[in-house]
């Protein structure tokens, strides 16, 4: 019986990993509310990420279709907190921003992102066909 319970538990705990490493890829998230850019950095409060890569600051508008890029900085695979990214360009209160994970893959250089609006390196991630990202309004 002894052996059996123990069988039976090692199972249950290779599950539970699985699970939560299946769980894990699948709970990317950024995490953001609107905030003053006045000093030339926006933040997102998480960023949830299941690779390493890069949250991106792209400009966007009421239609939420991204545009050009205005900021990034790089993630850690896994949860980062207050990831900062320095903008490029001057933004201005009440224009919206898209914080977005893009992954490290198809690129040249790792380490170095190589994204331009459109491309194939450093793109963005998608879960369900679906963009993961934040939209805010700078303050």
């Amino acid at each position: 019986m002894k052996i059996i319970a123990a069988s039976s538990a090692v199972a249950l705990l290779m599950m539970t990993g699985a699970a939560l490493a299946a769980g894990h890829a699948a709970s990317q998230v950024v995490e953001a509310s609107d905030q003053s850019v006045a000093n030339g950095i926006v933040t997102a409060d998480r960023v949830a990420a299941a690779q390493n890569g890069w949250m991106v600051v792209h400009r966007t508008d009421a239609d939420m279709v991204p545009g050009p890029v205005v900021g990034h900085a790089p993630l850690r695979d896994g949860d980062n907190i207050d990831v900062a990214a320095i903008l490029t360009e001057a933004v201005a209160p009440g224009e919206m921003l898209m914080l977005m994970i893009h992954g490290e893959d198809g690129g040249t250089m790792t380490g170095i992102f190589e994204y331009t609006l459109g491309a194939p390196e450093d793109g963005p991630v998608r879960v369900d066909d679906n963009l993961v990202m934040a939209v805010i309004t700078a303050q």
